[in-house]
C-alpha cells in the first residue's frame, strides 16, 4: 500500500473523530477527510520524499481536513449557523468538557451507536467513519454484498440526519445500553486487522493494537462487565501470537508456528482475564471465544492441544450464538476428534458458499480424505475470494502440493 494511504487509513478515525467533535455533521467530516487524502496523496512525496509523510501526520491531515470543511460550509449558504462556528479557527474558550469517556474516537464511538439505529448499521457506520475501514472490507466482515453495505451506511446516515440525533458527549447511563454495539466495532476492527481483507499487508498491527487499546478504556469505564474482560482476553490472546502468523511472505497457520515466538505477557494477562470470567459464570460470546483460545495458548504443542474441551466451549457457544461461522469453526473441532468425513458432512451443510473460510475448510478437509480434485476446487474458490497477499501464498503453496 502506498505510504500515504497507509498512513490516512491509520489515521482516518481520529480526523473524522475531530472534525464530527468540531462541526457535528458526518457528511461534512468525512467528506473533508476524504479530500485531505488527495491532498496529501499530492503534496506529501513531494514535500516529504525520504519519508513519505510529516512528522505528524494526524496533526496535517486533521488540519487540512477542517480547512475543506470550512470551505464546503462557506459553499453552503443555507447552513449559516454552521458556517459561523467553521470560521472560529481558533477558538480562545476552553473545551467542552468530554464527559465520562475521555478519548476522542471510543467517545465518538459510543456516540455513533445511538440506540435509535439498527444495531448493524450502528457497528456499520461506525466501522466507516472511525474504523477506518472501506466499505468493502465492512461488507466482507458482514458477509453481504459490498452494494448491500454502502445502502446501509447511506440510510444510516439519513435516518441521522432525519431524526437530528445530535452528536453530544454520552453520559455515564448511556454507555451500557450503547455498549453491545460498541464492542462489535471494536471486535470487527480488530478482525480486519488480524487478517487484512485488502491491501499489500497481511496483518494490520496498528488496527489491532488500537482496538485493544480502546478495549482496554471500556474495561476501566465499565469494570464489572464480564463481556468487556472476555473481549480483552479474546483479543490479547490472539494478538499473543502475531509475531508468529507471517514467515516468508506467508500466513502460518495455528498449529504450524513457532511457539516460542508467543507474547508470554500477553497470554498470562489473557489467562487471568478468563479466569475472572469463569469465576462470574455469566458466559457470553467474547468469553467464550476467549476461553477457546486459552486452550489452544495453553497447548505446549500443536498435538497437546485439547480438542474435546475446544469442541465442548463451541457447542456452548453455538447454544448462544448458532451462526454457520460458530458451526464451521466447531467442525475443526470435529474433525479433530471424530475424524475429516464427519467434519466435512456438518461443513457441507452449512450456507456459507460465499466465505472464504468455508472453502478453505473444505479444501483441507478433502485433502486428508485424499480427495485431491475436490480439494484443488475448493481452493480455487477460496483463492477467488481474497485479497491478502500472505494468505494467497500460502494457499497457492497448498494447492500446488496436492497429488
Amino acid at each position: 500500500m502506498h505510504q500515504v494511504e497507509r498512513v490516512y487509513r491509520e489515521e482516518f478515525g481520529r480526523v473524522v473523530a475531530s472534525l464530527v467533535r468540531r462541526f457535528g455533521d458526518i457528511d461534512v467530516a468525512e467528506d473533508a477527510a476524504g479530500e485531505a487524502l488527495l491532498v496529501a496523496l499530492e503534496r506529501w512525496p513531494e514535500l516529504y520524499p525520504e519519508t513519505g509523510a510529516p512528522p505528524n501526520p494526524g496533526a496535517w491531515l486533521t488540519t487540512t481536513a477542517a480547512n475543506k470543511a470550512v470551505d464546503r460550509l462557506r459553499r453552503e449558504s443555507h447552513r449559516d449557523a454552521k458556517h459561523q462556528a467553521a470560521l472560529v479557527i481558533e477558538n480562545p474558550e476552553k473545551h467542552q468538557p468530554t464527559g465520562v469517556v475521555e478519548d476522542d474516537r471510543l467517545r465518538l464511538i459510543f456516540t455513533c451507536c445511538h440506540p435509535a439505529r439498527a444495531p448493524e448499521a450502528r457497528v456499520a457506520l461506525t466501522l466507516r467513519l472511525l474504523g477506518g475501514l472501506t466499505v468493502a472490507e465492512i461488507a466482507q466482515a458482514f458477509l453481504v454484498p459490498e452494494t448491500t453495505m454502502a445502502q446501509r451506511i447511506t440510510r444510516a446516515k439519513k435516518k441521522i440526519a432525519g431524526a437530528k440525533i445530535p452528536y453530544r458527549v454520552p453520559e455515564p447511563a448511556d454507555l451500557p445500553e450503547r455498549l453491545d454495539a460498541v464492542l462489535a466495532v471494536l471486535y470487527l476492527v480488530f478482525n480486519e486487522g488480524y487478517l487484512a481483507t485488502s491491501g499489500d499487508a497481511a496483518i494490520r498491527r496498528d488496527l489491532t493494537a488500537e482496538a485493544i487499546r480502546l478495549v482496554r478504556i471500556v474495561r476501566h469505564l465499565l469494570p464489572e462487565r464480564p463481556d468487556v474482560a472476555g473481549l480483552l482476553a479474546l483479543m490479547l490472546l490472539i494478538e499473543s501470537r502475531a509475531s508468529t502468523r507471517v514467515a516468508g511472505g506467508e500466513l502460518v497457520p495455528l498449529h504450524e508456528q513457532d511457539r516460542g515466538g508467543w507474547d508470554r505477557s500477553l497470554i498470562a494477562e489473557g489467562h487471568a482475564l478468563v479466569r475472572e470470567c469463569l469465576a462470574r459464570n455469566q458466559p457470553d460470546r467474547y468469553q467464550l471465544l476467549a476461553a477457546i483460545n486459552a486452550v489452544h495458548t495453553d497447548a505446549l504443542s500443536a498435538a497437546d492441544t485439547d480438542w474435546a474441551q475446544i469442541a465442548a466451549l463451541y457447542a456452548q457457544l453455538a447454544a448462544i450464538d448458532p451462526s454457520p461461522l460458530v458451526a464451521l469453526n466447531r467442525a475443526v473441532a470435529v474433525a479433530e476428534l471424530d475424524g475429516a468425513e464427519v467434519a466435512l458432512a456438518q461443513v457441507d451443510r452449512l450456507p456459507l458458499a460465499g466465505y472464504h473460510a468455508w472453502h478453505v475448510t473444505r479444501a483441507e478437509l478433502l485433502r486428508r480424505l485424499g480427495r485431491s480434485a475436490e480439494s484443488r476446487e475448493a481452493y480455487d474458490a477460496a483463492l477467488a475470494l481474497i485479497d491478502n497477499p500472505a494468505e494467497t501464498a500460502y494457499l497457492t503453496r497448498r494447492r500446488a502440493q496436492l497429488a
